[in-house]
């Protein structure tokens, strides 16, 4: 058999019950491998059978690591009430009671191998980084690839929750600064007496309590990457501040009277309109130029519906260690509530709704209700009159009306809604309409 087809079969603490039948699992086509429990942390198989003794927590250590499905052996007179049983029932396939019934082992290692190839097949690629198949997160990810090796300044638009400081670390990540440091500062999460301290760093003395120097982000991030979170927020006196470095490379610090060369590239987020603010003298105008030199549009997230189930299998694996559970699919009801779903939190919200439900979850799924979902169908719940659903209905509904006016042409639709055609087939294919 190719090495890429073998069905590989973990054993673990099970040598005495398991050597009288390898030949027969190995003969159905499983590659066998028999060991100790610490030899099992650094093994890898799609399936592993384990013999449940008296160390569950490590056994638990070793299940929650590894990306098998595993199955329990469980010794003769072994009850399943209490600690075992929750045990067996969060972590495991399927159990056997020893001695092995050979048949069923085989049918339930026939099971196991199925879910285990299920569960790659769903896996998604990106460590959380910008995850989608969208057109709008294939068209994002291609534009990163171009601005991130440059050294200009880009601003990075978008919602709250939408992953601008995911889009900020790609960029430094895929620029020539990418070994040197990545420094990040929320402008709107600074009291605004200490956020030039924080920019700009300051001298011992420089004023009460200002017992030791210290080193500002600016400085920080000297040949690496600046990016300022929430740049409207920025008081206007230090809006000053940074235009002046941007200009002119150099720093001051709080109470220091001696200019410092910092070499850092500079990224800047918004979630709010910066021309409308440069319009009412909230924003500097030449800073806002001089910041806006490439920009970045991170998408809502109902507009591209279509990546929320495998975010949110991204979630559920990422927040299984937090909480101490098994990570675990998602019914049928829950994927429709969040397909139907228009997440004003964006990402964010759906990622603390995915780590919700793996507390709340009783079974082997996440329910709708776990999500904090009331019904997907019936009686209207809170979510029912958020004005994102009125939004989404009213997108919908001018659709329809444009469609059946200009039915055999797509390009007068479009030009009716005042869109581009590429918008228009996205919004046909976000209200899945064909």
């Amino acid at each position: 058999m190719h090495k890429s087809m073998l069905r590989r079969l973990l054993v673990v603490d099970l040598f005495d019950e398991f050597n009288p039948i390898v030949s027969e699992v190995q003969n159905a086509g499983w590659a066998v491998e028999l060991c100790s429990l610490d030899q099992a942390f650094t093994r890898q198989a799609d399936v592993g059978l384990i013999r449940l003794g008296p160390c569950l927590d490590t056994i638990g250590e070793l299940l929650r690591r590894t990306p098998a499905q595993w199955i329990a052996a469980l010794p003769p007179g072994t009850s399943l009430n209490g600690h075992v049983g929750l045990f067996v029932a969060e972590w495991c396939f399927d159990f056997h009671s020893l001695p092995f019934d050979w048949p069923r082992l085989l049918a339930t290692l026939g099971h196991a191998l199925g879910m285990a190839s299920l569960r790659r097949a769903v896996q998604v690629d990106g460590g959380g980084e910008l995850l989608g198949n969208a057109p709008c997160m294939r068209e994002l990810r291609k534009l990163l690839g171009k601005l991130g090796p440059t050294d200009s300044p880009v601003l990075i638009r978008g919602e709250s929750g939408t992953g601008k400081e995911l889009v900020a670390r790609a960029l430094h990540r895929l620029s020539r600064r990418a070994e040197q440091a990545f420094v990040a500062l929320n402008c709107g999460a600074i009291p605004e007496q200490l956020i030039q301290s924080e920019l700009f760093g300051h001298e011992k003395g420089a004023f009460t309590g200002a017992h030791q120097r210290k080193i500002g982000r600016i400085e920080s991030a000297h040949d690496g990457t600046l990016f300022l979170d929430e740049i409207g927020d920025l008081p206007l006196d230090l809006q000053a501040n940074l235009l002046r470095f941007l200009q002119e490379g150099q720093i001051e610090r709080v109470g220091g009277n001696q200019l410092i060369e910092v070499n850092v590239r500079v990224l800047a987020a918004t979630h709010i309109d910066l021309e409308q603010a440069v319009e009412r003298g909230r924003f500097r105008e030449d800073l806002y130029y001089r910041l806006n030199v490439l920009q970045v549009h991170t998408s809502p997230l109902r507009e591209r519906l279509e990546d929320v189930p495998a975010l949110a299998r991204y979630f559920a694996r990422l927040y299984a260690d937090e909480v101490g559970r098994r990570p675990r699919s998602f019914s049928e009801e829950a994927l429709r509530a969040m397909s139907e779903y228009a997440w004003p939190g964006n990402v964010r919200e759906l990622a603390n709704r995915v780590r919700r439900g793996l507390v709340l979850a009783e079974g082997r799924q996440i329910a709708a209700s776990d999500l904090g979902f009331r019904e997907v169908c019936g009686s209207a719940s809170q979510e029912d009159y958020s004005l994102e659903r009125y939004k989404m209905q009213a997108e919908k509904q001018a659709l329809s009306d444009v469609l059946r006016q200009y039915s055999a042409n797509h390009s007068h639709a479009a030009r009716a809604l005042g869109v581009s055609r590429p918008t228009f087939y996205r919004l046909l294919n976000k209200h899945r309409i064909r």
